[in-house]
C-alpha cells in the first residue's frame, strides 16, 4: 500500500494532515530470501499530527529509531527509545538550506509525500519564490539515507543544519580550522566545546579530514561528496552545525542511529573500508623516526645532519631512520642535492647506515618555476592545468615560492616523477621518502574524467610504492586512503603547551574518522617558533610514548633557536627522561603490534577516546587529556605546566603503574602527583593484552 500527496497547499494541506493524523501505512514486506536470513523488520511510514513519521523497528544488531519529518516547516527529528538524538536547526536557519544569488534560502512547508519502494519522497516549498525542495529518505536498520535537491532558482550551495545540543557532543571531522589557532594550536574536543570554522573543507585540503561526524547520542553524519564543503560547528558560538557542499548537485548524506559511538564508527568503516595492511613495520612502531625539520628547518647541511645523528646515537636516543627534510635540493623540484650544502650525499648515506639508521628524504610534487625541471615538465605536459585557463600550467603559491604540480592522472608524468625518485634511491642509498604538500590544488583543474578526490587516490597509489618510514602521508577523503593503511602525521604544531594538548585531541579526531595509525606532529612542535622548553619537550615525548608511533625532531641534547639563530642546550635530565620515554614505547611495542593486527581485522582505532570502550561513562565524553591505547592501557600523561592533575578511571579494576596499586573504578583521582619523571598510565586488569602491557610498563 502506498500513499501519495501532491500539490497540497496552505489550509488544504493542514486540513488533510489533521484528517489522517495517527494513521500508518502497511510496510512493504521483505522478500522471502531476506526474511529467511533474519532481515530486520521493514520500516513503517505514516502521518502523526504535523509530521510524516518513519518508524524503523529495532533488530538484533540495531536499536531502531523514529524519524519525524515536520510538515509545517520541513525539519527532521530523529528519536531512539523516545528520546531525541538528532534534530535539525530551528528557526530561520532552516534544516535543508541552499544559497541562491548570494542569499541563503531553505525548505519550508511540505507540499506532498509518498512512500514507495522503501523510499520516502517529500516535496516542500522554500523561502525562494519558484524554488522547491525534494528530499528522498531511505530507512535502513541502523541508518537512513537522505538525498535532496533544489528545483527552480539557481542554487550553488546545498547544506544541512543541525541543532548541536539535540545530539549531545560532536566529534569526528579530523584536523580543525578554528578561530583559536587550529589545527596548529587548537583542536576542540568535543568539537562543540570550541568553534570550528572550516571553509575549503574538501578532498584537496592539506588537513587530514573526512566528511564524517558522530555524537555522544550515538548518531552520526556522513556527507557523500567529492566537492569542497564549508563546515561550521558552533561558529560564533551559535550552537549550530552547518554542513554545506559547494555544489548544486544532489546532496547525499547517511545519518547513522546506533547504540554507542563505537557502533557509529564501525558503520562508517563499513562504508569507507578498514586498513588492508599497515604501511609501517614493527620496527617503525617500536622506535622513533628522527626528522631534521624542527631541529634545523631550512638551515640544514650535510655536516649538521651527521652531527645530529651522531649525538642521538651517542646518547642512546636511537631510532630506525634519520630523515632529511626540506632544503636538501638545489632547487625545489629538481630532485638533486645542493652541492654547496651536501657535497657528498652518498658518503652521508653510508655513515648513517653504518650507525644502524635508514636514510630518508623529504620530497614534494610541487616544482618551483626557477627549477630546471619546471620547464622540462611544462614542455612534456606533465603539470596540472590552470582552472582559469586550461591551456596553461597551474601555478600555486606555497611556503617555498611559486610552483606547478605534477599531474598524477598523466601516466607519463607519474612515471617520470617515480623514475626520479628511484634514481635517488639507487644513486645515494635512499631508503624511503616523506611525501609532503598536496597532490592537487583548487586553482588547478582535474584531467578529463577525474575529480579532486581522484587525486587523493592517485597520490595514495604513488606513495604506496615507497617506504614512508613511519612518517606516513596526508591523503584522505577517498576510500583507498583508509584501506592503504598509511601512518598519519598531524599538521605542524607550535612548541608550547596548547600545541601539545591539541596534538592529543587531534589524534583522537583523526583516528576516529578511520585513520588508526596515528602519531603527533614532531615531538616538541615544528612551526619555526622558539624551541620547546625542557618541560614541554619531555612531556611531549612521554605523551607520544603512549601512542602508536613516535615522530621526533627536536633533539633533547641540543637544538637551534630558529628565531635567534642561537644554540639551545638541554640538561642531562632532559636527555635521560626523553630516553626513558623511548624505552617505554619500545617495551610496549609487542602490545602495540597486537593492536595493529586487531585493527587490520576489525578497523577499530588503536588510540581512542575513553567513551569508545566505556559508552555509559558520561564523564568520559568531555575528557581531553586521557585516552585508551587498545583495550588495556589508559594513558593520562601530564599535558600542562603543573605537578599534579586529575585522572578519571572508568569502571573496572586498574593497575596504577606509577604507584604500584590497584584502583577500582569508576574513580576520580584528584591531585595525582606528576613530577617531571612520572607519566600516569593505568592497565585495565583482565582486558585483552593486559598481561603484555603490565610486563612492558611495570618498573
Amino acid at each position: 500500500m502506498h500513499a501519495r500527496w501532491s500539490t497540497l497547499r496552505g489550509p488544504l494541506l493542514a486540513a488533510t494532515l489533521l484528517a489522517v493524523a495517527g494513521t500508518f501505512l502497511t510496510p512493504e514486506p521483505p522478500s522471502s530470501a531476506a526474511a529467511a536470513q533474519g532481515a530486520p523488520a521493514a520500516a513503517r511510514v505514516g502521518q502523526e499530527g504535523g509530521a510524516v513519521v518513519v518508524t524503523q523497528p529495532a533488530g538484533a544488531d540495531a536499536p531502531g529509531y523514529r524519524l519525524e519529518v515536520a510538515t509545517g516547516e520541513l525539519a527532521l527529528t530523529t528519536k531512539r527509545a523516545g528520546r531525541t538524538v538528532l534534530g535539525t536547526a530551528p528557526g530561520d536557519t532552516g534544516a535543508l538550506r541552499f544559497r541562491s544569488g548570494g542569499q541563503w534560502q531553505h525548505a519550508t512547508a511540505v507540499t506532498g509525500w509518498s512512500w514507495k519502494g522503501g523510499v520516502l519522497t517529500v516535496t516542500a516549498d522554500s523561502t525562494l519564490a519558484g524554488a522547491t525542495v525534494t528530499a528522498r529518505i531511505t530507512p535502513q536498520a541502523d541508518r537512513y539515507q537522505l538525498d535532496w535537491d533544489v528545483a527552480g532558482g539557481s542554487a550553488d550551495q546545498l547544506g544541512l543544519a543541525y541543532d548541536l545540543a539535540s545530539a549531545g557532543h560532536w566529534y569526528g571531522h579530523g584536523e580543525t580550522t578554528t578561530p583559536a589557532g587550529g589545527p596548529a594550536t587548537d583542536e576542540p574536543w568535543p568539537l562543540d566545546s570550541g568553534q570550528v570554522v572550516h571553509p575549503g573543507f574538501g578532498p584537496a585540503s592539506y588537513n587530514m579530514i573526512d566528511p564524517f561526524w558522530y555524537t555522544s547520542a550515538a548518531t552520526g553524519l556522513r556527507v557523500d561528496t567529492g566537492d569542497s564543503m564549508d563546515v561550521s560547528i558552533n561558529g560564533g558560538h551559535d550552537g549550530l552545525g552547518l554542513f554545506t557542499v559547494d555544489s548544486a548537485a544532489t546532496y547525499k548524506a547517511s545519518v547513522f542511529v546506533e547504540s554507542t559511538p563505537l557502533d557509529v564508527y564501525r558503520d562508517y568503516i563499513g562504508i569507507v573500508g578498514k586498513p588492508a595492511k599497515s604501511d609501517a613495520t614493527y620496527e617503525q612502531y617500536a622506535k622513533p623516526l628522527w626528522n631534521s625539520w624542527a631541529q634545523y628547518y631550512t638551515s640544514v647541511t650535510q655536516q649538521k645532519l651527521l652531527t645530529y645523528a651522531t649525538e642521538l646515537h651517542d646518547n642512546g636516543l636511537d631510532g630506525h631512520t634519520i630523515q632529511l627534510d626540506d632544503r636538501w635540493e638545489s632547487e625545489y623540484g629538481n630532485l638533486t642535492f645542493n652541492p654547496a650544502t651536501f657535497p657528498d650525499p652518498k658518503g652521508l648515506s653510508d655513515k648513517l647506515h653504518a650507525m644502524g639508521d635508514d636514510f630518508g628524504l623529504w620530497v614534494t610534487l610541487w616544482i618551483n618555476l626557477d627549477s630546471v625541471n619546471y620547464q622540462y615538465a611544462v614542455d612534456h605536459g606533465y603539470l596540472l592545468k590552470s582552472a582559469a585557463d586550461p591551456t596553461k600550467p597551474c601555478t600555486v603559491s606555497w611556503w617555498n615560492g611559486t610552483a606547478g604540480i605534477v599531474d598524477l592522472a598523466n601516466p607519463d608524468a607519474e612515471a617520470w616523477y617515480v623514475g626520479n625518485l628511484k634514481t635517488l634511491m639507487s644513486t645515494y642509498g635512499i631508503d624511503g621518502f616523506k611525501f609532503d604538500t598536496r597532490f592537487f590544488d583548487e586553482h588547478c583543474t582535474p584531467d578529463a574524467g577525474y575529480t579532486q578526490s581522484d587525486y587523493q587516490r592517485l597520490g595514495a597509489e604513488l606513495t604506496d610504492q615507497f617506504d614512508q618510514q613511519g612518517v606516513g602521508v596526508r591523503v584522505h577523503w577517498t576510500p583507498n586512503a583508509h584501506q592503504a593503511g598509511f601512518v598519519t602525521r598531524q599538521v605542524d604544531k607550535g612548541t608550547n603547551w596548547t600545541s601539545l594538548q591539541a596534538s592529543v585531541t587531534q589524534n583522537l579526531a583523526i583516528s576516529t574518522i578511520g585513520y588508526p595509525f596515528v602519531e603527533t606532529d614532531m615531538i616538541g612542535g615544528s612551526t619555526r617558533k622558539a624551541p620547546p622548553t625542557k618541560d614541554v619537550l619531555v612531556r611531549w615525548a612521554q605523551s607520544a610514548s603512549l601512542m602508536p608511533l613516535m615522530y621526533a625532531s627536536t633533539s633533547p641534547v641540543e637544538t637551534v633557536d630558529s628565531t635567534t639563530g642561537k644554540p639551545v642546550v638541554y640538561d642531562q635530565q632532559t636527555i635521560d627522561l626523553y630516553r626513558a620515554a623511548i624505552q617505554q614505547h619500545e617495551r610496549l611495542a609487542p602490545y602495540i603490534w597486537d593492536q595493529v593486527q586487531h585493527t587490520l581485522a576489525t578497523g577499530d582505532p588503536i588510540m581512542r577516546p575513553l567513551f569508545f570502550d566505556f559508552p555509559q561513562d558520561q564523564a568520559a565524553y568531555t575528557i581531553t587529556d586521557e585516552w585508551m591505547l587498545g583495550p588495556a592501557v589508559l594513558a593520562a600523561p601530564q599535558l600542562a605546566d603543573g605537578a599534579t592533575r586529575t585522572v578519571h578511571l572508568p569502571a573496572g579494576t586498574w593497575y596504577d603503574v606509577n604507584r604500584n596499586r590497584a584502583v577500582h573504578g569508576p574513580a576520580t583521582l584528584t591531585g595525582y602527583a606528576t613530577p617531571l619523571g612520572a607519566t600516569p598510565v593505568f592497565v585495565r586488569l583482565g582486558a585483552p593484552g593486559a598481561a603484555k602491557a603490565l610486563k612492558a610498563l611495570r618498573p
